[in-house]
């Protein structure tokens, strides 16, 4: 009788915990929703949070906010995500930085892959080669031709040190030749702040961030560190195609959870976004600045992160960046 009841017990359990997590995604949201950016308000990943917010909340049916949790990589965003409700309430914009570099650096208070749960990939994000405009410098080779005549003159800035930015830069100069020095900023919008006051002269960006200042004239854009060219802006060269090959550390966004998220809840937040997505109006607003829009499911944004974090493994130890 024993072995004739495991069975049927078994069969009930899971039954009650589907019926339970439906029943949990017919009710969510019961509050607004929080998306937690791990930077400053100005950069791309604070950008793209408030770009798909409102879409989401009338999806939703609760109003999404976005909040700012500036400082150490995005760690203190993603450990104040960890330490709220696993109920889908409170989310991480996580991104590159956080889930595919940091690890490598073993600076992270948290484990990306045990203590977040992938919900979609929004949007992948090549980098462009901006320069101040005061430089001499119209393209990449006459660039390089000017930082091999002035070694240890030029400062990039980055977004933080280790930051996908940063590593685009040290990659750059290795490729290239040229001797550049890096000064880390807290966040993108202080970074390019400097950069278009001329206090620094060569940043590696997201368009979505930093391209406006080149269409006012402030900053130049050079070339875009990606194996192609920009749908948004098709006659700015890749940096293969302007004499720097091998050079492709592009970037994404997202949005994961924190573990323990109902896998219901979960997959109610991935077909909104994705929904949100797919709006003309927000597909042809990414594109224009620069992303790719993903929308992928948890399970192919899962196989992503594995593949993402291995590549940016690799960058780290040819670029031989150290946690500070």
């Amino acid at each position: 009788m024993t072995l004739t009841l495991k069975p049927l017990a078994a069969a009930l359990v899971a039954v009650l915990a589907f019926a339970s997590g439906a029943a949990q995604a017919d009710s969510f949201p019961t509050k607004p929703v929080r998306i937690v950016v791990g930077f400053s308000p100005g950069g791309s990943n604070d950008i793209v949070a408030r770009m798909i917010a409102p879409k989401l909340g009338e999806l939703l049916g609760q109003q999404v906010v976005v909040e700012n949790k500036p400082g150490a990589g995005g760690a203190i965003a993603i450990s104040s995500v960890l330490a709220a409700p696993a109920d889908g309430h409170t989310l991480s914009m996580c991104t590159t930085g956080t889930s595919s570099i940091q690890p490598h650096l073993g600076a992270m208070p948290f484990n990306s892959e045990t203590d977040l749960v992938p919900v979609t990939q929004i949007a992948n994000a090549p980098y462009v080669l901006m320069v101040h405009s005061s430089l001499p410098a119209k393209n990449v080779k006459e660039f390089v031709a000017y930082a091999k005549q002035n070694p240890g003159k030029i400062n990039f800035a980055s977004s933080g040190n280790a930051t996908g930015g940063h590593l685009a830069g040290e990659m750059f100069k290795s490729l290239a030749g040229v001797n550049l020095v890096h000064v880390p900023y807290k966040g993108t919008s202080q970074a390019i702040a400097d950069l278009v006051s001329g206090q620094v002269q060569v940043i590696f960006d997201q368009p979505v961030s930093s391209m406006q200042y080149a269409r006012s004239g402030q900053l130049r854009a050079l070339g875009v560190a990606s194996l192609k060219r920009l749908g948004a802006y098709p006659d700015l060269p890749t940096l293969h195609e302007a004499g720097v090959p091998n050079l492709d550390p592009v970037t994404w966004t997202g949005i994961c959870a924190s573990k323990g998220t109902p896998p219901a809840v979960v997959a109610r937040l991935q077909r909104d976004i994705a929904k949100v997505l797919a709006m003309p109006e927000i597909s042809r607003k990414l594109v224009q600045d620069g992303l790719e829009p993903v929308g992928s499911t948890p399970e192919q944004f899962r196989d992503f992160l594995v593949a993402d974090k291995a590549k940016w493994g690799r960058i780290i130890k040819q670029a031989n960046v150290k946690a500070e």
